[in-house]
């Protein structure tokens, strides 16, 4: 499949969503009085930045930027390229495909409360926690060999191919190495709250990275 059919297929169409930074978790009570462990997410407002169509760019999508920041940090094209949406400099930039940009402006804001509701379900994508090297165990959940005195294979990840045949290690073999840092998404996350004055998202659960973590929300494809 080549890149403008990939582009013009309607289920790689990705969903506008909203740029937000993970504060940390904490937890409420619900109507019926139960604790709701949930996530915290600043949402300062996002601005679109660029509108891209088919005629210039060969797809449609919207840019959004997140969290401003001083003009002498950011490169002199940048500037222009802010300068020309007429938004101040941000420090993330974000892509979102979508069907239909008709809806949207350059400087346009687009807010959580605008855009979610307490009770709908988002997809949360960010960059899981870095732990570094890790053996099979911990990696992959392997069983690992006996615990027992005298045993020599603990934690050891055991044979990995034969030596008549195929003579090598297939491809993917789970072995030993670096776990985490890599992009993740937890689906159906629950909204239970959205406090407009400070621009924060809770969530119900855990949302992947550590504090500080940047953070794409958008509505949940399954639900």
């Amino acid at each position: 499949m080549n890149k403008q059919s990939e582009i013009q297929n309607p289920k790689s169409e990705i969903q506008l969503g909203i740029l937000g930074r993970k504060i940390g978790m904490t937890q409420l009570f619900g109507e019926d009085r139960r604790l709701i462990p949930v996530t915290v997410i600043s949402t300062d407002p996002c601005l679109v930045v660029q509108l891209k169509d088919m005629d210039s760019d060969g797809y449609k999508a919207v840019q959004l930027g997140f969290e401003k920041q001083k003009e002498k940090s950011t490169t002199k094209s940048l500037r222009g390229h802010f300068k020309k949406a007429n938004v101040s400099p941000m420090k993330n930039l974000r892509e979102f495909r979508l069907d239909d940009i008709s809806g949207y402006n350059p400087g346009q804001e687009i807010k959580a409360d605008g855009f979610f509701k307490p009770g709908e379900y988002v997809d949360v994508t960010g960059t899981s926690k870095g732990k570094g090297f890790a053996g099979v165990i911990k990696r992959w959940g392997f069983k690992g060999g006996k615990a027992s005195h005298g045993s020599m294979f603990h934690r050891a990840p055991g044979s990995i191919g034969s030596s008549a045949w195929p003579s090598r290690v297939y491809k993917g073999k789970r072995l030993p190495g670096r776990l985490g840092g890599k992009r993740s998404t937890i689906q159906n996350l629950e909204v239970v709250k959205i406090e407009t004055e400070k621009n924060l998202l809770l969530v119900r659960g855990a949302t992947p990275g550590r504090k500080g973590t940047l953070l794409i929300i958008r509505k949940a494809k399954k639900k």
